[in-house]
């Protein structure tokens, strides 16, 4: 397997997903959603930082979650019960998504190139994930 560049300008986004929320009831599940989508946004941010020093600017940094408890939590600059348990150092993203430094969307979890990282997977949803990586398979 090898990462293949196209002949366009590179995009960088991000995927994000927990490999213990297994309930999606639990508040567990969303405080690991949660997190989950704080350490990839730390992530996408210092590549953002260094693509802009190797001068390589984009218009917009996507950061992809299937988690729609999740989005609202990272959203939602009011803390509330849902979030008195999860630590203050997490909240911090709440100002980068209000500065529109990076934009947070829901993704199908059909379509999330990070399940590859998380889950055991189907050899469908394994070429689904390589395809969003921009991976490729020689001979």
């Amino acid at each position: 397997m090898c990462l293949c560049f196209g002949q366009g300008d590179p995009v960088l986004k991000g995927y994000t997903d927990a490999d213990m929320a297994n309930d999606v009831d639990s508040q567990k599940s969303v405080s690991a959603e949660y997190i989950a989508v704080t350490e990839a946004c730390k992530e996408l941010l210092w590549m953002k930082n260094f693509l802009k020093e190797l001068g390589i600017k984009q218009d917009k940094y996507t950061l992809y979650c299937d988690s729609q408890s999740a989005i609202h939590l990272a959203k939602n600059p009011t803390f509330h019960a849902r979030s008195k348990h999860i630590g203050v150092r997490y909240h911090w993203i709440r100002e980068v998504f209000e500065a529109k430094l990076l934009h947070l969307k829901k993704i199908h979890t059909d379509h999330n190139g990070s399940d590859m990282m998380t889950k055991t997977l189907t050899m469908q949803k394994l070429d689904v994930c390589r395809d969003e990586a921009g991976l490729s398979i020689i001979s």
